[in-house]
């Protein structure tokens, strides 16, 4: 729940009407493929650099791995509670293996995640839209040349 997220600052739960004005993972789940890619380029440079263990490392990539192969086959539970894909991935990531995973956001603000988040699903985006355009030109100047 979102009492979870904000720790001790509310007395009382979060009313259903804000936590569903808030919570953007039902648009924003489509971002797991780069959550989980930028998460483990950033636990790769943790590691790289002294930051996190080998032994975390490997936690945290098995750790990813999994979830995006439930996320893949559809068995993956996404929560509002949790408000967007960032914080279901890594709720469920440190609820797998422990505090490994809650050291994956050292050095990362929740904004860096997201810019990148949203960067790279944009680059997939766009490329596969940049083809359909091409197809499209393509089926015009078939068009244009059979109408001279």
């Amino acid at each position: 729940m979102s009492e979870m997220m904000w720790g001790g600052r509310f007395q009382k739960a979060e009313e259903r009407s804000a936590l569903d004005f808030n919570a953007s993972v039902s648009y924003d789940c489509r971002m797991y493929k780069e959550d989980i890619a930028g998460s483990l380029a950033h636990a790769s440079m943790l590691a790289d650099h002294g930051i996190i263990s080998k032994e975390d490392l490997e936690k945290i990539t098995g750790g990813l791995l999994k979830i995006k192969k439930e996320i893949d086959e559809g068995r993956f539970a996404f929560s509002v509670e949790l408000e967007d894909v960032h914080m279901n991935v890594e709720k469920r990531l440190t609820d797998d293996i422990g505090d490994a995973g809650a050291r994956l956001h050292t050095a990362r603000s929740r904004n860096d995640q997201c810019a990148a988040d949203l960067h790279m699903y944009m680059r997939r985006h766009i490329a596969k839209l940049a083809e359909k355009l091409i197809v499209a030109e393509e089926a015009l100047i078939g068009v244009s040349e059979k109408y001279k």
